[in-house]
């Protein structure tokens, strides 16, 4: 049975892809910042221990073995360019903090604890599935500066990590979606116009959750190997590269 932990898992994307990935028979523990059920273990990422705390736990709860790990977790919000000082810097320090250092926290022990099965002659390696963002191709709106550039960073260092450990079966995929049905883009869709904004989307709606998991389970499980390092746009044809 495949491992999986999954990070930000009690709403949309992220919840979509722990019930698929069950689905397929995985053995999946969940993440939030609060324990909503027995298969969630709860960290908050602003707090610099929790992303070794959850990883430390789910091990545990896991019989020592995670085969997957799906950084999910993210926060969007918006902070205008002309709001104090410090305001803008903890939003910025909180956005960066959960969409990317967290999930660079989380790969680094994935990836160790891969290299230490293989030096125990398991050679069966593991995946990392990251959500990243539109955001990090094109950019996002002026008050959020903080997302595009943790998003961007997300992509970067996915690709490091395709780069680095591919030769150790250490695979990495990254997922950009555009908007996204969820409660997290719901406001910021409603605040730049509603419907309106559906203008700038050729195929003329935004995604669903389940779309979005559709392909990360895909990743999860089932992209072949030689895939390692791939970025799969999920924008409804917005942003074509």
């Amino acid at each position: 049975m495949t491992n999986v932990l999954v990070t930000g898992s009690s709403r949309g994307i992220g919840q979509a892809i722990a019930d698929q990935l069950a689905e397929r028979g995985c053995n999946v523990m969940g993440h939030a910042t609060r324990a909503v059920d027995a298969r969630t273990i709860a960290a908050d990422f602003t707090d610099p221990p929790a992303p070794q705390m959850l990883w430390q736990e789910a091990i545990d709860r896991l019989d020592g073995r995670v085969d997957v790990l799906v950084n999910n977790a993210g926060l969007f919000e918006d902070i205008p360019l002309n709001a104090s000082d410090i305001e803008w810097l903890d939003r910025w320090e909180d956005t960066l903090r959960i969409n990317l250092t967290a999930a660079a926290q989380l790969s680094r022990f994935a990836v160790r604890h891969w290299q230490q099965r293989e030096s125990a002659n398991d050679s069966s390696g593991g995946r990392i599935v990251h959500i990243a963002s539109r955001a990090g191709h094109r950019g996002d709106s002026p008050g959020h500066w903080h997302y595009a550039a943790a998003k961007g960073g997300m992509l970067a260092m996915h690709k490091t990590i395709a780069r680095a450990y591919a030769a150790q079966n250490i695979l990495s995929y990254a997922i950009a979606p555009g908007f996204v049905d969820t409660a997290m883009a719901g406001g910021y869709l409603e605040s730049r116009g509603g419907e309106g904004l559906l203008a700038d989307i050729p195929l003329g709606r935004v995604a669903e959750p389940e779309e979005i998991a559709d392909i990360a389970v895909f990743c999860a499980l089932d992209a072949p190997p030689s895939m390692t390092g791939a970025v799969i746009d999920a924008n409804g044809a917005s942003y074509v590269r």
